[in-house]
């Protein structure tokens, strides 16, 4: 019983998520774009899957947790200073992940913002003048509570489901496409899903976490991840880190707030 409520309670906060305090960017007039993002910043995500995407002349957007840098976690080795000047001067993005990577569910939105501030100054004194423009939820996603607040601070955040943004985009909570174990995702599902957001012309920003021979369960191997940066840089989209994309696609579109 104490799981079935459990599950229920996750469902009732999803979808309240989904549904409140929406920012509405229209999709198609500039698509398809494909994105590719990092959380937590492990070193195998900049150094292997990195130099794939900067060997094919993509960039992608690494979501970090300064808090974490250079500690041991189930990912592996998060990234150190080193790592993170290194991917900017490559072109790459950083975006805000918390600085102590909470749970939005279990964190008071005061607590959580003072995490995400707390963050932006960290990166301040590692890289003076280097934003952290986008976002996405660690652990267990979105509460609606925050996406206001964190409007007012990020062109975007992203989220998960295992989709593309299609038609309409929630720049409040994007939908994301893991690639790990955890999921069960492969090859044959990222490609069509690639194909599909190719023939809407929309947005799919697909996300990962390590990327190593043998990764977490929030990993993947990088033969998977050659496999789909490969299909995707021979699809018709353009491929761009988050808030590179944001930008391309509000540029010349009008964003609509659908009422709560």
């Amino acid at each position: 019983m104490r799981e079935l409520l459990s599950k229920v309670a996750g469902k009732c906060r999803r979808t309240l998520a989904d549904r409140l305090h929406r920012r509405m960017l229209p999709l198609g007039s500039s698509g398809p774009i494909i994105s590719f993002s990092f959380d937590d910043a492990p070193r195998t995500a900049f150094k292997t899957a990195g130099c794939m995407l900067s060997s094919r002349g993509a960039k992608a957007t690494f979501f970090v947790s300064l808090g974490l840098l250079g500690a041991e976690t189930e990912v592996g080795t998060v990234a150190s200073p080193d790592d993170l000047r290194r991917a900017v001067t490559e072109g790459h993005e950083l975006g805000c992940h918390t600085f102590d990577h909470l749970d939005a569910w279990q964190t008071s939105t005061g607590t959580f913002m003072e995490s995400v501030a707390r963050n932006r100054q960290a990166l301040d004194r590692i890289l003076p003048g280097v934003t952290l423009p986008v976002f996405a939820y660690p652990k267990s996603g979105a509460r609606f509570a925050l996406k206001r607040p964190l409007e007012k601070r990020f062109l975007c955040c992203r989220g998960g489901g295992q989709v593309a943004n299609v038609g309409l985009a929630d720049l409040n909570l994007l939908k994301a496409c893991f690639l790990d174990r955890r999921t069960g995702v492969d090859a044959t599902f990222v490609k069509r899903l690639i194909d599909h957001t190719v023939s809407t012309r929309g947005w799919l920003i697909l996300a990962a976490h390590d990327v190593t021979a043998n990764p977490s369960p929030y990993g993947c191997t990088p033969e998977l991840f050659e496999d789909v940066v490969d299909y995707a840089t021979r699809s018709r989209a353009l491929i761009l880190p988050v808030a590179a994309a944001c930008r391309h696609l509000m540029d010349g579109a009008v964003t609509a707030r659908f009422p709560d």
